[in-house]
């Protein structure tokens, strides 16, 4: 299976369709009344649904386990066929389509295994998705036109020559692979005074990012966000928490980085771990989703529904 533990979990929707077509109006009655001979067709086809719904990754090689949460079967019995539509809710990290698309492909075999014997020309017709949600499908906002970002590696031993920079290097090949081309890079030492400037100089070059690896840890050195707190016109406290919560799934270290991000003036500023990895999971967890942070900066509105 597709390696997804970088993913963060969302709310995923799936609804999809099969069609059940007749070959006589009478079997079309036989539904409705109940006089199927194998029993009652919408409800044990319902069922079956069910089942195909919760064992899907039993079925399909490269599906996940996934908790189905949430599943609704309804027959829309018509002239000469029936509708089956299944919808399929799911909070994890990879979507529940194919569980949407198995669980209808099963009621439709349920119904035609119980109505063939009376009636010789059933088909099974248009299995597939109609909508789907959650995921890269929904959270898919990209950096708008002309985005400018800052990259700044804070470290002693970085600045030194002592250690070659990996982390700020990561947080550059990941704003690349989401369309950002205009990355300013550099690296100073832990000294308060130097990450004062470089925010200062990128909120009056009106940089959109503003990106601090490094220095947000326990040592004495560390000293990133005790410098940018006091610089921010409104702290987003929500930014770090997520990335916070994102890691801890992965270390129980996680609980110790003291990352920050706020606006200084109309840059957004964040302050992350400087480990490799911890920069990396931060993107991971924060990426493209803080986009959105740029879309209502400038007042627009996002609203999926309109």
């Amino acid at each position: 299976m597709i390696d997804i533990t970088h993913k963060s979990p969302t709310l995923r929707i799936a609804i999809a369709e099969a069609c059940v077509k007749v070959g006589s109006p009478a079997t079309i009655a036989a539904i409705r009344n109940r006089e199927v001979p194998k029993g009652d067709v919408i409800e044990t086809s319902k069922i079956a649904g069910l089942f195909a719904a919760k064992k899907t990754y039993e079925m399909i090689p490269d599906c996940h386990p996934l908790p189905v949460e949430y599943t609704r079967i309804t027959h829309h019995v018509e002239e000469m066929s029936v509708r089956i539509e299944v919808e399929i809710h799911a909070i994890y990290r990879t979507g529940v389509e194919v569980e949407a698309m198995h669980a209808a492909s099963v009621v439709a075999l349920t119904m035609y295994d119980m109505l063939k014997p009376i009636d010789k020309q059933i088909e099974i017709s248009s299995i597939r998705l109609l909508e789907k949600a959650g995921g890269k499908s929904q959270y898919k906002e990209g950096p708008p036109p002309g985005f400018r970002v800052c990259v700044v590696v804070c470290s002693d031993t970085v600045s030194t020559g002592k250690k070659a920079d990996r982390a700020g290097k990561v947080l550059v090949e990941k704003l690349n692979s989401f369309g950002v081309s205009d990355v300013r890079y550099s690296i100073i030492p832990d000294e308060p005074e130097q990450i004062r400037m470089k925010a200062i100089e990128a909120a009056e070059a009106a940089f959109d990012l503003l990106l601090f690896t490094g220095g947000t840890g326990l040592s004495p050195r560390d000293v990133t966000p005790e410098t940018l707190l006091p610089l921010f016109d409104r702290e987003v406290p929500g930014i770090m928490e997520a990335a916070r919560n994102y890691g801890q799934q992965r270390t129980p270290y996680a609980m110790l980085s003291r990352g920050v991000a706020g606006m200084m003036k109309k840059t957004m500023v964040v302050a992350m771990p400087g480990s490799t990895r911890g920069a990396a999971e931060t993107m991971d967890a924060l990426f493209p989703a803080l986009f959105h942070v740029f879309a209502v900066r400038e007042g627009a509105r996002h609203d999926k529904k309109e």
